[in-house]
């Protein structure tokens, strides 16, 4: 099974696809396998963090602006200086997760949300949740 989840993103914003995911498993019916979430763009990511902090949420931009900032000397230049730097962002973070289903549900720790991480934008954008039984 594949679904795609689409949205638009806001600059270097970063969207809750935690609630998706999880529908996505459940209308599956799948009991025992594996979900993967997976975005195909180049100047974005998924991860996990913390549900319940929006503030570590911004930590983390900004800690990524900090760490690579928008450089006029990048040698990829096709948009934009912040093009460039979306794309070693996305390198770094990470375009797929991997996580297990287990007696139907997804195996999340309390406190963890599946995260869309914008490093551009504002985009259309989507991802994709792959649910293998197994």
């Amino acid at each position: 099974m594949l679904e795609k989840i689409s949205f638009r993103s806001d600059k270097d914003g970063v969207l809750s696809l935690t609630d998706e995911v999880k529908n996505v498993v459940s209308a599956s019916g799948v009991t025992e396998g594996i979900c993967i979430v997976y975005t195909a763009h180049t100047t974005a990511a998924v991860a996990t963090t913390s549900r319940w902090d929006t503030l570590g949420h911004e930590d983390i931009q900004i800690e990524l602006r900090r760490l690579i900032p928008t450089r006029v000397d990048f040698r990829h230049q096709h948009d934009t200086p912040e093009d460039a730097a979306g794309h070693v962002k996305s390198v770094i973070m990470g375009s797929s997760l991997t996580f297990i289903i287990h007696k139907g549900e997804l195996l999340l720790g309390h406190s963890k949300g599946i995260y869309f991480f914008e490093f551009d934008g504002p985009r259309n954008r989507e991802c994709f949740v792959k649910i293998m039984e197994g």
